[in-house]
């Protein structure tokens, strides 16, 4: 992961990067609209049946550590967690708002997409001010089912150490 999180150059055309970002970025919105409907049993939707979904700060990322706050190996894990998080709330309600940049598509080889993309997650508590709960980099892998992309794999990295409350949500 060390040199994941590196400058990594792309080694796909402007052009066909051009054409897959509009795919992830029309992906992302999708994805993102789910969560901040507070519709976390979409979540597993967007997932293929070997994915991987792990939460990691940027410091453990630099030095390898292979798990996170939250890892899922598979899609069975995935919807254990959203059902988990769906139903067995034990945490104060708030609001959820993702902020994405832009994607940055660094390969495509054969079925399979590699992308970056920033992100801010907000929160606002019921009785409380908004404020940014996390920030960080999508690492992802993308796999085309039919004529949609499903992630294979997703590795958010968080950029602080700290985190503000729990981290129950998906990301």
């Amino acid at each position: 992961m060390k040199e994941r999180l590196a400058y990594a150059k792309a080694t796909i055309s402007p052009r066909r990067a051009a054409e897959l970002r509009a795919e992830i970025e029309s992906f992302h919105v999708e994805y993102c609209a789910a969560l901040d409907a507070n519709d976390v049993e979409r979540w597993p939707d967007f997932f293929s049946e070997e994915a991987t979904y792990r939460v990691t700060s940027r410091q453990n990322a630099l030095l390898n550590m292979p798990v996170g706050l939250i890892y899922c190996e598979g899609l069975d894990m995935i919807i254990d967690r959203a059902l988990a998080v769906a139903h067995s709330q034990m945490f104060a309600p708030r609001h959820m708002l993702h902020v994405l940049g832009i994607a940055r598509v660094l390969q495509e080889t054969g079925s399979a997409i590699s992308s970056q993309t920033p992100f801010i997650l907000m929160q606002t508590l019921v009785e409380g001010p908004s404020t940014v709960h996390l920030a960080g980099v999508y690492h992802d892998r993308f796999v085309r089912e039919g004529d949609r992309l499903l992630l294979a794999s997703r590795e958010v990295v968080h950029d602080t150490e700290i985190l503000d409350t729990a981290l129950a949500y998906p990301v």
